[in-house]
């Protein structure tokens, strides 16, 4: 492996020079860091069409100023229009050229929050970022704040350090809309396509394994959605003159509904990839309290936790159009919607899911009631390949940053706009990072961010830097 003046920065070793030059570099800036973070959690930037666009607009200007004062000189602020012609979200995109023969690196992160929701569960105020017991609570202070300063805290260390011999091309994109689906992400990538282009980007969007222990993502499960309506009637009818030899249409998409899993709880549809291949094991103690299930109530399906919830399907139904209780009345209903969210294990096809879904609720209509079913949105999975050059050596800052060994996993949501990424960029290396934790509750209330993890992820985001600039991929 090629050497520096710190020695061989291969050896992987936690006491080795180069990590402690750029640890120190770390703890003397952390102070600002974690102030300079502080000014961006109090910035509301929501990206939803019903919120004042101001305050993104604020947030995308205090990224920018952020990464010029870092030293890069080439900042933009960007943006593409949505298919109504109404502007998409401001991303900042920011470049430090590679020298001849240097590789470039992407770093992702968004500047958007979500809202708040409701501000009375909120032990502090949202946009005002508060530090107790060793975590830093506010809305985006993990999800995806955190992200964007340990891009910039760890570019900062590597500059500092390595000086003139930094050759390693930096691009920073730093998204505006991520929280509100990414509505015009696509087209940016196309719109932008070579001044993002990269061999290796680094999306700091996830989360580590639990505080004290790092964590690659290296899968996620892909989406999608529709909607399934049962007819029986031409139109509502009388229960006590009509009830009996017919049932109602809640009653039967119920039965319907029944039908998707197994008496184990397993995905009944036929057709859908699924695997019990996660080589991490989660304890169902730990799963329990991190989703809050009632004492009682049994787990579903079968396999390991984390292979439920990594590397098979998962369906859940997530809308139902029905009267409500208080406006209920002695009807039969002719019709009955509900809407479904179906995650997918990394693998299978979203096109080829969704028509399975559909053949299994149109075979399984009861009663011979009329079933339309209508496709929704889709997204695919991810799946790293954990054997490329860029993988291994981010597993190898992990563990040397934390000073433990690095795990891999999944994770259970998606991430739509990777799709996207490797779509139009196909030979690049996608490297899935983050700085949250299962206490960090991103997109609830008391979201909060572990310090320790966060300074651990700076330094390890720097340490990849260091090595992709010193031997290349």
């Amino acid at each position: 492996m090629p050497q520096n003046s710190h020695g061989p920065l291969s050896t992987g070793l936690a006491g080795n020079s180069w990590t402690e030059d750029l640890r120190s570099s770390i703890d003397r800036s952390f102070d600002q860091t974690l102030a300079r973070l502080k000014s961006l959690v109090a910035i509301p930037g929501i990206a939803w069409p019903s919120f004042d666009r101001a305050p993104l607009d604020r947030s995308a200007e205090a990224v920018a100023e952020l990464l010029r004062g870092a030293g890069v000189e080439d900042v933009e602020i960007l943006q593409c229009d949505k298919a109504d012609g109404t502007p998409g979200g401001p991303a900042v995109v920011a470049r430090r050229p590679a020298a001849g023969g240097k590789p470039t690196i992407l770093l992702y992160a968004h500047h958007d929050v979500q809202p708040t929701g409701d501000v009375s569960l909120w032990d502090t105020e949202p946009f005002a970022a508060v530090e107790k017991d060793g975590r830093l609570y506010g809305r985006g202070a993990a999800d995806d704040k955190a992200g964007i300063m340990a891009h910039i805290a760890a570019y900062a260390a590597v500059s500092e350090v390595l000086g003139s011999s930094l050759g390693l091309g930096v691009t920073f994109f730093i998204e505006g809309e991520e929280e509100a689906g990414s509505p015009t992400f696509r087209a940016f990538l196309e719109a932008n396509r070579e001044l993002l282009r990269s061999d290796v980007i680094v999306v700091a969007d996830s989360s580590n394994w639990k505080v004290g222990i790092p964590a690659l993502t290296t899968s996620l499960r892909g989406l999608v959605d529709g909607t399934i309506e049962v007819q029986v009637l031409e139109h509502a009818v009388h229960s006590g003159m009509y009830g009996g030899p017919v049932l109602d249409a809640p009653t039967l998409l119920s039965r319907l509904i029944a039908t998707l899993h197994d008496d184990d709880g397993n995905v009944a549809v036929q057709g859908l990839v699924a695997r019990d291949t996660a080589n991490v094991e989660l304890p169902e103690a730990d799963y329990r309290a991190d989703a809050s299930v009632l004492d009682g109530v049994r787990l579903a399906g079968s396999g390991s936790i984390a292979s439920r919830l990594w590397t098979k399907p998962a369906l859940s139904i997530i809308g139902f159009d029905a009267p409500s209780v208080d406006a209920a009345s002695n009807t039969l209903l002719p019709r009955a919607r509900a809407k479904f969210s179906l995650r997918l294990a990394p693998g299978q096809v979203p096109g080829e899911a969704m028509e399975a879904v559909r053949k299994h609720v149109e075979a399984n209509a009861p009663f011979g009631a009329k079933v339309t079913f209508t496709p929704g949105e889709s997204g695919n999975p991810f799946l790293t390949d954990t054997s490329s050059r860029a993988a291994t050596l981010a597993m190898w800052a992990l563990g040397e940053a934390w000073g433990v060994k690095a795990v891999e996993t999944g994770i259970g949501g998606s991430i739509p706009f990777i799709a996207d990424l490797t779509e139009v960029y196909p030979d690049v290396q996608i490297l899935v990072t983050g700085v949250e934790d299962p206490d960090s509750r991103a997109h609830s209330a008391n979201e909060s961010l572990h310090l320790g993890d966060f300074r651990n992820a700076i330094l390890a985001e720097a340490l990849l830097l260091a090595r992709i600039n010193s031997e290349g991929l």
